[in-house]
Formats: structure tokens, C-alpha cells, sequence
């Protein structure tokens, strides 16, 4: 098994389905093999029952369950993946229509490093803006890619798991665990996933910004002064990401 796609979901009923739509793009590769885990947080809204109809379709796994939040559940998929790599692509986060070709590469590549891709942001509207990688010393002041965008070595996260402490920023605290650990950032070319600009880190901006500092304090080990100014940075863009959501 190549790749793990773990979603998560809680009342997202549609987000799911346009989820599952998008992973055809995957499959038309038939020489990837990969696996869909969906971990629900126990939703009323029909989503454990689309589920179950789809008999298996893109080896399929799921649980609807309560949990204590996103990375909760995102441990939860981790868990049960079987795939050399994963990603999360989370209840209406979809695969970009040439994703297979993207993926492709990982089958050439040793699982010792974070494969990171580019991203497409919806901010509505047909407003759409490309967010490329970047390189990997950036993990010192944010993810080097969209966390939609990496392709994270399944052996990794089983060692390092997502830590519940961080209540926005887990994502971005796994990532730099694993890179001080010894899993490098390398670059894949082309477009992986395109999601929507209203998830946690765009509704959250000051708790985000103050849960990153203690990242890079207590994982990077970043100095002060840098933590600081990487702190201020970070508020400045992403008020200016969150304005630009709501204004669509």
C-alpha cells in the first residue's frame, strides 16, 4: 500500500461526498494503490450511512465516533493506516484533478522524508491562489507547504504523534518533531489538493500565532528574538489571510 488518505469529518455530510468524488482523480492511476480512512466524530447527518453503502470503494475503513477534536481523530486515522505514507485531507478538502501524477513520484522515493507539493486555496468566489512549496528551513517560521500538501512517512507519525496540548498548531508542531527527528522536507512537482480558507487556522489567528511561538520555542529551539519576530510576522499575514476570506 503507497499512500494513506485519512479524513476527518463531524457534520460535514457533503464535505465528505466531495471528498470521495476527488478521489477518482487518484484512481486513475490504477498502478497506485491507496486507501481511504475516514474518521468520523459520531455525526447525525447520514454520513456513517453513505459510508457503509460504498461497500469498501477505495478500500475504505471508517469509524464514527466521538473524539476529543481534530487531532484526536487524526491520531485515530493514523492508527489504522496501513499505506507507506499518509495524508490528511479532511471532510471537503479535494484531490486536484492531476494528483496521480503528483503521487506518482512518491512510489520512487525512500519513506525518510516529508514529500511536500503545491496547494490550491479557495477563498470563493472562483478566487482561487496557488500556494507553492516551499523550502525546508521555512518549517523554522511555518509549514513549508499546506498541510493538505504533505505526504507525511506513516512510520513517522506512528513515532509522532500529533500532541493534543496544541489546540490549532498540531500540525505544525507534528511537522517539526519530525523534521528535528530526521525527516527531511523534500519537494514533489505539482498540484496535490485544493481547500477551502475557512478551517481552524483562519478562524483561530491570534491562538494560532501564540500556539506556533511555543513550537518554535520548545520543539525548533528557535532564539527568542526570532520566535518574536517570526510571531509578529505570522499575525500580520495571516490577519491579512483571514480579511481577505471574509470579504468573499
Amino acid at each position: 500500500m503507497l499512500l494513506s488518505v485519512i479524513t476527518v469529518a463531524f457534520r460535514n455530510y457533503e464535505g465528505v461526498v466531495n471528498t470521495w468524488r476527488s478521489l477518482r482523480n487518484l484512481a486513475r492511476d490504477p498502478s497506485l494503490r491507496f486507501e481511504w480512512i475516514v474518521v468520523d466524530g459520531g455525526s447525525d447527518d447520514g454520513t456513517a450511512e453513505f459510508l457503509e453503502k460504498l461497500n469498501g470503494e477505495f478500500n475504505l475503513r471508517y469509524v464514527s465516533e466521538k473524539d476529543r477534536g481534530i487531532y484526536d481523530a487524526m491520531n485515530k486515522g493514523v492508527a489504522m493506516a496501513q499505506g507507506r505514507y499518509a495524508i490528511f485531507l479532511n471532510s471537503g478538502d479535494i484531490f486536484h484533478d492531476d494528483v496521480a501524477q503528483t503521487v506518482r513520484q512518491l512510489a520512487r522515493k525512500p519513506d525518510n522524508a516529508m514529500y511536500i507539493g503545491d496547494a490550491l486555496l479557495d477563498f470563493g468566489d472562483g478566487n482561487k491562489v496557488r500556494r507553492a512549496a516551499k523550502p525546508g528551513w521555512y518549517i523554522y517560521h511555518s509549514l513549508p507547504a499546506s498541510h493538505q500538501a504533505i505526504f507525511f512517512p506513516v512510520s513517522g507519525l506512528k513515532a509522532w504523534p500529533y500532541d493534543l496540548q496544541y489546540k490549532v498548531s498540531s500540525d505544525y508542531a507534528l511537522a517539526a518533531r519530525l523534521y528535528k527527528a530526521g525527516y527531511p522536507f523534500k519537494r514533489i512537482d505539482g498540484l496535490v489538493s485544493e481547500f477551502s480558507m475557512g478551517g481552524v487556522s483562519t478562524s483561530n489567528n491570534l491562538e494560532l500565532c501564540q500556539d506556533a511561538k511555543k513550537v518554535q520555542r520548545e520543539i525548533l529551539r528557535v532564539p527568542g528574538f526570532w520566535a518574536e519576530l517570526s510571531y509578529l510576522l505570522r499575525l500580520r499575514t495571516t490577519g491579512k489571510t483571514k480579511t481577505l476570506y471574509n470579504k468573499v
